[in-house]
């Protein structure tokens, strides 16, 4: 059985037409990481190309997938290739066998390489999610995939006969009328074969009705099915490769696997206590710091509530510590040192939320108008 072409799967580089160095180091750094590359993930930035450059380390590319867009509209974006010194142009961009961009538009400077006869942009992009178009003038491009199409094909061809569409998973055009003889994937390539989704890691057991683990089971990564994530990816429930957990969801390791779990509530976050990182040299709680505490459930260091806390200090003009703020510490559910809260006597034994007779939870003896006192004075209520 044919198999699927080959690809050399490119991440791409975001630059917004930052120099990288000179523009000899920016042109080798170009060559290094599209030499060779069939499928760009990202997009593709063409910048600072002068006259002379060789570019047909571009001329495999089959396939931009446009995961982030220049500018967040384009997919190809070629500018700045316009030597003032000298009023020349790139001689030549050889983007000869590019047929698919998936995502995003195209965008050409006022300047641009002089291979000028036409291109057919619409038989490249996704016309049908009306991508944004800046073309002063059109590039030679002498391969078309889809305008030159029979009928009865859905997506791209080989040629104009019915016999030679494309399957339907394909993108960038193929060899054959097989899944396995596309030149690029249109959304997952699983051992040779396109497909719209990887195989599940569950699967539904008509015997015991209900769902299994699936032995031929896989992860997305990328455009790709693998039968593990690589080294720093977690998996998360949905069976795909990723650098973070998403919001609401932590990692942990489940047999020697990274995965992402849902959190029971507030996500586990680890805080600085006093006498730690950023606080290392800090004293107290108080007004300046407290926010550094929203929303942890455990915190490595001290916790110590003083004078100045709730009352301020002039001297360091430190604003007074409102009641209300210190609520940060309802979710804290874990001190690793000790915590220093100093009662007043008046207080009932560890019975405050800071110093003084008026910021007692309870007495020791006797509380007049919201303060705890030794005893009471008819005369004075």
């Amino acid at each position: 059985m044919p198999n699927l072409v080959i690809c050399e799967v490119c991440q791409g580089i975001t630059n917004r037409l930052n120099l990288l160095g000179s523009k000899d180091d920016h042109y080798l750094n170009m060559v290094k990481t599209y030499s060779n590359c069939t499928v760009v993930l990202e997009n593709l930035e063409v910048t600072y190309m002068e006259e002379h450059r060789d570019l047909s380390f571009l001329q495999n590319l089959r396939i931009i997938r446009g995961h982030s867009l220049y500018e967040g509209m384009f997919g190809l974006a070629v500018l700045t290739n316009y030597d003032k010194a000298t009023s020349k142009v790139t001689s030549e961009l050889l983007l000869t066998s590019l047929t698919e961009i998936l995502k995003g538009g195209v965008k050409f400077g006022s300047n641009q390489p002089c291979n000028v006869e036409t291109i057919q942009w619409n038989d490249i992009v996704n016309v049908d999610s009306k991508p944004k178009m800046v073309l002063p003038l059109s590039i030679s491009h002498p391969r078309l995939t889809k305008l030159n199409c029979a009928q009865q094909c859905s997506k791209r061809c080989r040629g104009p006969s019915p016999s030679d569409c494309c399957n339907e998973h394909c993108a960038a055009g193929c060899t054959g009328p097989r899944a396995t003889e596309c030149l690029a994937c249109r959304d997952f390539q699983d051992d040779g074969t396109c497909k719209d989704s990887c195989p599940g890691l569950m699967r539904y057991d008509p015997n015991l009705h209900q769902l299994v683990p699936n032995p031929h089971g896989k992860y997305n990564f990328g455009a790709t099915c693998v039968k593990s994530c690589p080294h720093n990816y977690v998996v998360t429930d949905h069976g795909a490769c990723v650098r973070t957990c998403s919001a609401n969801t932590f990692e942990v390791d489940e047999g020697g696997v990274r995965k992402c779990a849902k959190c029971d509530g507030l996500c586990p976050k680890v805080c600085n206590g006093l006498g730690t990182g950023n606080l290392t040299h800090i004293l107290s709680i108080n007004a300046t710091n407290i926010d550094s505490f929203k929303n942890c459930t455990k915190i490595n260091g001290n916790i110590a509530i003083i004078h100045t806390s709730i009352h301020g200090d002039t001297y360091t003009k430190t604003p007074k510590l409102e009641p209300s703020q210190l609520d940060v510490f309802k979710t804290v559910k874990e001190i690793t040192a000790r915590l220093n809260n100093t009662c007043d006597r008046k207080c009932a034994t560890d019975s405050c939320w800071g110093p003084g007779p008026d910021m007692c939870f309870a007495c020791r003896d006797h509380s007049r108008e919201g303060s705890c006192v030794d005893s009471c004075n008819i005369l004075e209520g």
